[in-house]
């Protein structure tokens, strides 16, 4: 579709735009309160610290084995599509948990393998988001977007959490999941009104699901830009992520309580939306790369200041500015993968992408809890910042042409 005439129009005036945004928003909020009331339950049931790992995990095994093949189905198929059905199949889930909670369980399985559902349509979720936003919005309005997009959702990972423990006081499992079943029908119904606007022309993929996943990892294996992003977030955050010690910080350090531990985990999201915010209003136009460098270079000089403080404030400003660095990185990463990637692989690898990001997390709390058990949270801390500064370095020298990308275009 000609981008020329739509081009000139503000970004909320983009068509359909905005009902994105509502209809990822209610999505959002649905998954977060979702999660604190089903690890609520879960404990209420079971009194068993292990049992809440089991939560996580339960979601995250379908989620990892069927993100590369929900990426190439993205490819393959109308993305507005498989989010209607992901969506969906997560709307029913909430309406199964709904249905357990009913009963008024005392075995947690059939929760376990509701969540394994839950996880399956997760993994076609994510990749389908991100590859569906460069068909909403003209391409030169893709940045914004994307710093708009990311923004709008903290304000779900902020005040989800709090809504889900309000609802589970004032009715039960029975209220939030009622209530999760409606986001996801709202949704569901603001989807409806978003047109799918700027494809490129199909293109004939390979015959074979092993050759369309080989051609996507060979396509990132050749694009330094992709390559040197996707990783560069990876190692980043499997080194340098503090969010497994807070609580430790919280207790042992600062000794501020769970109250306290709540203001730290919020001072991250409120840095990432104050700055998401501005982003999408100002936007990075030039020397995108080395932007890039030094938004996770002061990420990690952040949590080293976390690392050696003992004091609350001075802890709480370091989460708020490694939040805001965080999502300089997200912003500029995601944009120039989008841009670099052909409309027709981006499935395959916002995929590897989200792979990427899935295992970092996942792994990253892993490494820091390890640590923390095996040296003290403090070494655990300063270990991570070091290393993630440690990878800065490293990539600058091994990926020359992701450091010297100036304008978002020159990515293609």
């Amino acid at each position: 579709m000609p981008a020329s005439d739509d081009a000139a129009l503000p970004l909320h005036r983009q068509p359909g735009f905005l009902s994105f945004l509502l209809s990822r928003l209610a999505a959002v909020f649905a998954m977060q309160i979702q999660a604190v009331v089903v690890a609520w339950q879960v404990y209420d049931i079971t009194r068993d610290a292990m049992s809440l790992a089991y939560v996580g995990l339960a979601q995250f095994i379908p989620m990892v084995l069927l993100l590369l093949p929900a990426g190439d189905v993205v490819d393959r198929f109308a993305r507005k599509r498989i989010l209607q059905l992901s969506w969906a199949v997560q709307g029913l889930c909430s309406a199964l948990l709904l249905l357990i909670a009913q009963t008024d369980p005392q075995n947690v399985v059939p929760i376990y393998l509701v969540l394994a559902l839950f996880g399956c349509g997760r993994a076609f979720t994510g990749p389908t988001l991100q590859s569906m936003l460069p068909n909403l919005v003209p391409r030169a309005q893709l940045p914004q977007a994307i710093a708009l997009n990311s923004s709008i959702m903290k304000i779900a990972v902020i005040t989800g959490p709090l809504l889900g423990g309000g609802l589970y006081a004032l009715g039960g499992g029975r209220l939030a999941y009622a209530v999760c079943l409606g986001c996801f029908i709202v949704a569901l119904a603001f989807l409806l009104w978003v047109p799918v606007r700027f494809v490129e022309k199909a293109k004939a993929l390979e015959s074979t699901a092993w050759q369309r996943f080989s051609a996507g990892i060979a396509y990132i294996r050749h694009q330094p830009i992709i390559l040197g992003a996707i990783s560069l977030d990876l190692f980043a955050v499997l080194l340098g992520g503090v969010v497994a010690l807070l609580p430790i910080y919280a207790q042992e350090v600062l000794q501020v309580g769970a109250q306290g531990l709540g203001a730290l985990r919020s001072a991250i999201a409120v840095g990432a939306l104050l700055m998401g915010l501005y982003l999408g209003v100002k936007g990075i136009t030039r020397r995108a790369g080395h932007v890039m460098f030094a938004s996770v270079a002061v990420f990690g000089l952040a949590n080293l200041v976390f690392a050696l403080s003992h004091l609350f404030w001075v802890s709480m400003l370091a989460m708020l500015v490694a939040g805001a660095a965080d999502m300089v990185s997200v912003y500029v990463r995601t944009t120039l993968i989008q841009l670099a990637t052909p409309d027709a692989m981006r499935g395959r690898v916002n995929a590897v992408n989200m792979l990427f990001i899935g295992s970092s997390n996942e792994l990253g709390e892993f490494r820091a809890g390890s640590m923390a058990a095996a040296m003290g949270a403090v070494p655990a801390a300063l270990i991570g910042g070091v290393g993630t500064l440690a990878v800065v370095a490293t990539w600058m020298k091994l990926f020359p042409t992701l450091r010297r990308v100036d304008r978002f275009d020159d990515a293609r």
